[in-house]
């Protein structure tokens, strides 16, 4: 009962299932969808805000000294993750619609996710510090290698791939995050009184920019581009990508001779992405048409990291 209750989708994701089916179902035209894609938007500058006044300086210094294990973690995320991303773009080309590639390719470019990958480092008795601090670490990189590295890859698979999303992801995201680091002392307070609020706007602005981008993904025929049996083959080939992460995240580890903790801590760290990160980003980047399609093997990998990373971290914590 234990193995079933952890392969049960959590809830947030029910959540999200429900918010595409009412996006397909209803989904918002005109100046109604106008005005919640604002909204959106000024939720995504809020959260990156946040996220930006949550990370402490002194976590950034601190990591700088477990180098290796950083730098392994960067890597693995921010080069061999893009480089899969690209191989397979190449090798599934023709076999599922494009749109669905290119969210396989910003899946691999995205980073690390913050709660989960600290909190199963946790439960598996891993390096709960450096887990901290490669996920700030990743999480500060993100906001500026994301875009650069999926404009690379995905111009190497399709062509051509316009950076002007850049310039918006600069202005809802980079800037937000650094006027939180600028006034973090004086917000500080006011973020420990009200933390269980400030953590609950990762979902709502997730809930938003997945709401608008299948509203306008519907409005522009997405599910009439993508058959049932794409979904099936998508589903496969994301799992057989997180498994493989896992499993060269603990090789690797191994080989570069570090402890058990850390090598759990890249397990965990080298393997997650974030879909708090990567589902706003996708709304910013892509236009309408494709946004929901690009999002669906974000979402499809999010549950399943957080199945297997439950039995593995619990398979660890035993047999230490």
């Amino acid at each position: 009962m234990p193995l079933l209750r952890r392969l049960i989708p959590d809830h947030f994701i029910l959540i999200l299932v429900a918010t595409v089916t009412v996006a397909t179902l209803l989904p918002l035209r005109g100046r109604a969808l106008d005005m919640i894609g604002w909204i959106s938007n000024a939720a995504i500058f809020l959260l990156f805000f946040l996220h930006g006044a949550r990370l402490s300086r002194d976590a950034v210094i601190d990591g700088l000294t477990r180098w290796r294990l950083l730098l392994a973690v960067l890597g693995f995320g921010y080069l061999l993750f893009p480089m899969v991303g690209l191989g397979l773009s190449h090798a599934l080309g023709g076999w599922i619609a494009p749109e669905l590639l290119l969210g396989i390719i910003f899946l691999t470019v995205l980073p690390t996710t913050v709660q989960s990958s600290i909190a199963y480092a946790s439960i598996a008795r891993g390096n709960i510090a450096a887990s901290v601090i490669a996920a700030a670490a990743a999480n500060l990189l993100g906001v500026v290698l994301t875009p650069l590295l999926f404009a690379a890859v995905a111009s190497s698979a399709f062509g051509a791939v316009s950076f002007g999303g850049v310039g918006r992801i600069a202005l809802l995201l980079l800037l937000p995050f650094a006027l939180g680091q600028v006034l973090r002392a004086p917000i500080q307070p006011a973020l420990q009184r009200h933390a269980r609020l400030a953590g609950m706007m990762d979902k709502l602005t997730i809930v938003i920019a997945v709401f608008v981008a299948f509203s306008d993904a519907a409005a522009e025929g997405l599910w009439n581009r993508i058959s049932a049996a794409e979904l099936g083959w998508l589903a496969l080939i994301v799992l057989l990508l997180l498994l493989a992460a896992f499993a060269a995240a603990w090789a690797i580890g191994g080989a570069l001779g570090f402890s058990r903790e850390d090598r759990i801590t890249l397990l965990f760290s080298g393997a997650h992405k974030s879909l708090a990160t990567g589902a706003p980003m996708a709304r910013i980047l892509f236009p309408a048409a494709i946004a929901g399609a690009v999002i669906l093997p974000l979402m499809l990998y999010h549950q399943m990291q957080l199945m297997l990373s439950a039995v593995i971290s619990a398979r660890l914590a035993k047999r230490d």
